[in-house]
Order: C-alpha cells, then structure tokens, then sequence
C-alpha cells in the first residue's frame, strides 16, 4: 500500500500546483475516502485569491466522491459502512455536537463557518485520498443508479443553493428573482421552484446561463447588459417587488439591487462569497426602509450532514433536479491544473469542470 498521495494544493495566495503528502490516517471517529470524482468550484478560486487569508500547500477542493478506504475503530464498530463502499461527503462537514450544532446552526460548528471545515481548516478533498471527520454524521451511502458525477453534485451545488431558497421564506405561488445564474444561481432556481414559487426571475448576461437558467426553471431572465435589473424586476411585480431576492455572485452592487428589488415584509437571502477583502456589503438606506421596512436578510451555509445528503440524491433519482447540464468540461486528475486555471478565467464557458481520478 502506498504510504503518500497526490494533492493539488494552495501553496500560498495566488500559487497552485500538485504535490505528494502522506495519505492521511483515521481517528478512532474519521473515514479515509479514496476519491474516485470531483468538481471545482469558485469559491476555491477565492480562497486562492486570499479571501480567507493565507494557507500554506494546503490541499484544495470541497466537492468530491469515492469509495471508503479507511475507517476509524468507533465507526466499524457502528457497522453502518465498509471499506469500498461508495461514499458522497457534503462540503460541510459538522460534528452535530458543539454548541452552535445543538442550536441548530451545523454550519458554524465550533465557530464562525467552522463547519466548512475543507479546505479552510484542514485539508481539502482534491486529492487521491481525504480525511472526513466524525465519519458517522458525514458519510452517505451512493444509491447503485446514481452515478459518481450525479453524487458529486449534491456536495456543495444543490445543498448551498437549495439552502438560500430554504432561507427564502418564499411562499407557495410567491415571487422570487435570483441574481447570477451561475452553477449555484441556477440550483438556487431549481430550489425555489421546489419551495413552491409562482414567478421565477433569473437575472444574468452570459448567453449559456441565461439559456441553463430557462432550462433549470426561470420564467423569465433579464439580461442586465441591457437594462436595468431592478426595474425590470419592479415591472414584472406591478411595482410591488419579490417575496424573495436570492443573491448568488457575492458583489456588494448586487446585494443592493437585492434589497432594492425585494418587497416590504420579503426576504433578502444571501448565497454569494463576498471575498473582496476591501469591498463593504453597502444597504441602500432608503429601499431598506431606513431600517424600517421589514426586510429580513438571512445569510448561511447549507447544514452539511449525511441525512442532507441523503435527501439531495433522493431528489436526482426521483427526476426532480438533473445536475449533469452543469458540467462543461472533462479532466483527469493529471489535467488539474489547466482544469484550475480555466476556472479562474472561466475560459471557452466554462460553468463546472468535473475531475475524474483512476
């Protein structure tokens, strides 16, 4: 058995490249997870960029699938998994026993996006081998008729955009406009259709998304290049505005416009990473009601957790959400730093590149 690894790996901000490391072990509680497929996502993009402050050649990525390779001695005990048995881990991995846990917040475990543990606080997945932590509450089952790539999917894309229309509020047969319809703009549409909307409003320049964002639920898409988002927004309500604004791009101008767009008494959900470190989220003060308005705005992560997980695939196989249009590109993991840096440029329109490992 070999004793290291390949892991594509932030060497500091803004340098990248592949190196060896030695496979990680189980704790008593933990799970190794050969890694079988994997995608990139933007946020990794950030955090190369410095959005979450230096890192020193720890391993990228967040979004992976594989077989189990190693399990730790409390969890054979529970007999609820075996070694080669197929495996998805959610991005956000919690230990659904610290305080912010307990009161309902899995995200935040131990501390501010502490459950967000990948690639942040500890090595990512984009590796031939990951580590998970408190394997029990984290591992989930790959159902036979799902594939690698379908499984992957509900690790970050459908949980966090399915979480900012849960954190909509938005009423059976309500309004909603989803600004960026980018891989998680677009399973934001996705999910709040599932939630029950009545009017979904995809806001978005880029040809490609604009025609995923109709296929994916949007009833109408305003090309903001074009004009102006919000008032189009405001004409398609009556002037009244939406039940519900879900920003996806993390840009300060367009939370504004989300909060410009939504309706008193509405919900303003934030999905996007705002990284710029010296960008402020700016409230504009009178469509906020001066304070006043009752406009809620909800921010978090998705909880993370096998029983997400678990409903996330059951929605693939039931026919509710097919993930697979967002995959634009093909890499082995050899390729991983093309594959990386085309997502940096999103060069020949790239949306999500999966990596497949041998």
């Amino acid at each position: 058995m070999p004793a290291t690894m390949k892991a594509f790996v932030m060497h500091a901000i803004g340098k990248v490249g592949v190196i060896d490391k030695p496979i990680p072990r189980a704790g008593p509680n933990d799970a190794i997870i050969r890694t079988t497929a994997a995608l990139i996502c933007t946020s990794d993009v950030h955090t190369l960029a410095g959005a979450i402050g230096p890192r020193t050649d720890m391993t990228l990525g967040h979004e992976a699938v594989g077989v189990i390779h190693e399990l730790g001695e409390a969890v054979r005990a529970r007999e609820m998994f075996k070694v080669g048995q197929r495996v998805a881990v959610n991005a956000i991995t919690p230990c659904f026993a610290c305080d912010n846990c307990q009161r309902g917040y899995s995200s935040q475990c131990g501390g501010m996006l502490g459950g967000w543990k990948f690639a942040n606080i500890k090595d990512g997945s984009m590796a031939e081998y990951f580590h998970v932590n408190d394997a029990v509450a984290n591992l989930a089952p790959i159902p036979d008729d799902l594939t690698d790539e379908q499984a992957a999917y509900c690790c970050d894309m459908l949980s966090t955009g399915f979480m900012a229309a849960e954190h909509g509020n938005i009423p059976v047969g309500g309004s909603v406009a989803v600004f960026a319809q980018g891989p998680l703009g677009l399973m934001a549409t996705v999910g709040a259709r599932l939630q029950g909307a009545g009017l979904v409003i995809g806001v978005e320049s880029v040809p490609n998304r604009m025609a995923l964002a109709k296929k994916y639920g949007c009833d109408v898409v305003i090309d903001f290049s074009k004009q102006d988002a919000v008032e189009a927004i405001m004409r398609l309500t009556g002037g009244k505005g939406v039940d519900t604004a879900i920003e996806a791009l993390g840009s300060s101008k367009t939370f504004a416009a989300c909060v410009k767009a939504t309706r008193p008494g509405g919900t303003i959900s934030n999905l996007g990473y705002h990284g710029g470190e010296d960008e402020s989220v700016q409230i504009p003060r009178k469509e906020w009601g001066v304070g006043m308005g009752d406009k809620t705005i909800r921010t978090g992560l998705c909880p993370g957790g096998s029983e997400r997980m678990v409903r996330l695939m059951r929605l693939i196989t039931a026919g509710r959400v097919d993930p697979l249009a967002l995959t634009t590109h093909r890499f082995r993991f050899a390729e991983i730093e093309k594959a990386f840096g085309m997502m940096q440029t999103k060069e020949d329109g790239m949306l999500k590149p999966l990596i497949t490992f041998a």
